[in-house]
């Protein structure tokens, strides 16, 4: 019979150098402790005071032209036999965010949910059923701790791409985003300043273009329009991640580099705008750490139909449910005082199609990248 190794003792582990975001977030995480025992030392019901993540709790900031949320909050108890649940969980994702920060390790929202996952002693009920109960609750911590998911040492899954002439430092790494082959540097989920670290003097790009897909960005990097027109390329698959828009904001802030936008000639595209621009509705306790007021939308425009002479075959008919979304676009406050948005907006209810960036091909495979931007970019032709 083979001897069993010998077990060796675990080797002490390097305490963990927490930074000064890990501290205060922690702080809050223990406050929230704190205030769980002081009321129950008071003999009284522990509660929890939420900001309301609703479009009724949320306004524009006209004078710093992003969207914010306002004081309304809503109370959640311990002894409610109706909030109970939702208060224990509360307190059960501060708990598992403070074991996270504690070890100096991140983990995914779905790593969160089967952390946290488990059935209670002596009963049939589970703490989370799905992941989605979970996240909502994630949010809510977010919003009761002042702090982003990406402070509590949460991530989502990394979707979105950058090329072009800068180098970044990702966790002690030297990313040259000029040499990064056809793929480009996957934009992480957590870009903080304690993950990505962003250097003027090792950036040579003059401005930032961010285009909608994936698929669009890989014609513009293939056609290496980075190089040619001295900028950074980004996309967001579509609706951009925190993580894309956190990583622009900061480009934008520390680095001085204007942002222009590519994308789809609908309502979809308009909305894709308005959430790097101005904040999300469902974030807006994020906007001041993720919106870029001064971000341009460069195209593709309601006129480019006649504009670039393009094809009947290009057009794809609005749906009753386009139509309803470019109403309700065109009366937020950010754009409805905005003559050029509204003709905009108006151009394309008229026209009763709606255009994608792809339909430039139909002209040229490299038209949008040869003509179009490059013209946009020298007329200073795009909307604010």
């Amino acid at each position: 019979m083979a001897k069993k190794r010998p077990v060796r003792p675990t080797a002490n582990k390097a305490p963990v150098k927490l930074s000064t975001r890990d501290k205060k977030t922690l702080s809050s995480i223990t406050g929230l402790a704190d205030g769980v025992v002081k009321a129950a030392k008071g003999r009284r019901d522990p509660y929890v005071d939420i900001p309301s993540r609703t479009l009724s709790n949320v306004r524009y900031s006209a004078r710093k032209r992003i969207i914010e949320m306002g004081n309304s909050k809503n109370r959640r108890q311990l002894f409610d036999l109706s909030q109970a649940k939702a208060y224990m969980r509360t307190m059960l994702v501060a708990s598992g965010c403070k074991q996270l920060i504690d070890q100096g390790k991140t983990t995914s929202l779905r790593g969160m949910f089967y952390m946290l996952k488990h059935t209670i002693e002596k009963t049939k009920e589970n703490t989370f059923d799905d992941q989605n109960e979970c996240d909502t609750i994630i949010e809510d911590v977010e919003v009761l701790l002042d702090s982003i998911r990406e402070e509590l040492h949460l991530y989502a899954e990394n979707r979105g791409a950058m090329v072009g002439n800068i180098t970044v430092i990702d966790r002690g790494d030297t990313i040259d985003c000029s040499r990064m082959g056809s793929g480009g540097y996957a934009i992480p989920s957590i870009v903080e300043p304690e993950v990505i670290q962003l250097d003027r003097k090792k950036c040579d790009a003059k401005f930032i273009l961010h285009v909608e897909k994936g698929t669009v960005w890989q014609r513009f990097n293939e056609d290496r329009f980075w190089e040619t027109h001295n900028c950074i390329l980004t996309h967001g698959a579509g609706q951009p991640p925190r993580g894309v828009r956190r990583l622009l904001h900061r480009m934008h802030n520390e680095l001085k580099l204007p942002v222009y936008c590519v994308l789809d000639n609908d309502p979809w595209g308009y909305y894709i705008y308005s959430v790097l621009k101005q904040g999300s509705i469902n974030l807006a306790f994020e906007s001041q750490r993720m919106a870029i007021p001064d971000a341009k939308y460069l195209g593709l425009r309601s006129i480019d139909f006649d504009r670039c002479d393009l094809s009947d075959s290009v057009k794809i008919s609005l749906s009753d449910s386009d139509k309803k979304r470019a109403k309700q676009i065109a009366k937020y406050p950010w754009f409805e005082k905005k003559r050029p948005w509204q003709t905009e907006i108006q151009r394309m209810l008229k026209n009763d199609f709606k255009l994608e960036v792809e339909s430039l091909i139909s002209k040229d495979i490299s038209y949008v990248t040869e003509v179009y931007v490059p013209e946009r970019l020298e007329a200073q032709d795009w909307l604010d």
